[in-house]
């Protein structure tokens, strides 16, 4: 298969760690922004494969993990109207309100659906023009274009029972609260390609220079995180800080000029708040004057929604990279995917169901034992 078996070729992932292990002469601390690479670091065991001097820190790459609780006990909220089609992607349906989720809400008779695109949802709204149609808007810049599009559609066609449930987060700008965190170690970015592939990359040479951090753009297979390293430790060593493309197959500098006009259009920039870390200003998305109407938080009247997080859950910390998820003491025991204490242990990106899924049973062989790319 193009551009997937290509990139877990086992001899030459060896080959790569040859090179890093010859490089590297000094501790370095990587944080890799998106949590599907996290997914891969652990499934292949890249992080035990590296040299000891390469640390690598999972970021809060996860956007089902950081859509703060208030959003999603807003989705609960108006997913249990009985006018309402609540509409979301498979993996928001087990993450935890403050007292429920949206699978609890469904048993208790809530219309929720799960559906493959906001499209689909555009569908039922048209299917079902006496009911209010809400489609959960969750994600990074990579998921936001198709929310935009909809919403714009959506617009166009005059249909008036659709609305949209707005989380969008940006990636820049959690990089410079990451930075300018007093218990920061992070030391350069593995920055997330499919991101870079709508937005580009110039926002951040800025950031580079500023906080004098290497910053490389990778992909997602074991060879592309791999790949990835080797050139963020080169920086490193030569006390480098520039921003690097090592996933030219997919990103170009500029991005996708189409997708970020549909943003410009339909978004605005606004500050967000996110899960276990706070708000970070100008970190995200809301529909812009001209889509208002379409905006699911003030056509419900939810925007007073305030909570608390559970005191025993430590994923905000994990989405910091100040925690690995073992290190939680909730970790496999109250917390697991069937009994989630936070949205890092049953997302398909989070760093708990990553570790969880792949090392609860303390199974992992040894570096020495490990085969890159199994």
């Amino acid at each position: 298969m193009k551009y997937l078996e290509e990139f877990q070729n086992p001899e030459l992932a060896r080959r790569l760690l040859d090179e890093i292990r010859a490089t590297v002469t000094r501790p370095w601390a990587l944080m890799e922004v998106c949590g599907g690479q996290t997914h891969t670091i652990i499934r292949h065991g890249i992080d035990q494969l590296l040299p000891d001097e390469v640390e690598l820190i999972h970021g809060p790459g996860c956007p089902v993990c950081v859509t703060p609780l208030e959003v999603i006990d807003k989705a609960l909220e108006i997913a249990s109207r009985p006018d309402v089609i609540f509409c979301s992607f498979g993996d928001m349906l087990r993450v935890p309100g403050s007292d429920r989720d949206l699978f609890q809400v469904r048993s208790r008779g809530g219309d929720v659906r799960v559906v493959y695109s906001p499209l689909d949802a555009l569908k039922i709204a048209q299917q079902n023009p006496h009911r209010e149609v809400v489609f959960f808007g969750i994600g990074f810049e990579t998921t936001a274009p198709p929310n935009a599009m909809t919403v714009h559609q959506a617009r166009k066609l005059g249909i008036p029972n659709f609305s949209l449930l707005v989380s969008h987060v940006r990636v820049p700008p959690a990089i410079e609260a990451i930075m300018t965190s007093p218990s920061c170690r992070v030391q350069a970015f593995l920055a997330a390609g499919h991101v870079c592939s709508v937005m580009g990359m110039g926002e951040y040479p800025e950031l580079a220079d500023r906080f004098q951090v290497p910053i490389v753009v990778t992909g997602f297979e074991p060879l592309d995180i791999l790949e990835g390293v080797r050139r963020t430790v080169r920086q490193l060593e030569r006390g480098e800080h520039t921003v690097d493309n090592a996933y030219p197959r997919a990103v170009r500098s500029e991005g996708n000029p189409a997708a970020q006009a549909m943003l410009a259009d339909v978004f605005e920039v606004t500050d967000r708040s996110w899960r276990g870390i706070g708000t970070i200003p100008a970190s995200g998305w809301r529909l812009s004057e001209r889509y208002r109407d379409y905006d699911a938080e003030h056509r419900f009247s939810v925007e007073g929604i305030t909570t608390r997080e559970p005191a025993a859950c430590r994923s905000g910390e994990v989405l910091q990279g100040l925690l690995k998820p073992y290190e939680c003491e909730a970790f496999g025991t109250t917390c697991t995917p069937r009994s989630p204490l936070g949205a890092t242990m049953v997302s398909s990106e989070g760093a708990c169901a990553a570790y969880y899924l792949y090392r609860r049973l303390g199974t992992t062989p040894t570096p020495q034992e490990a085969s890159p790319v199994a």
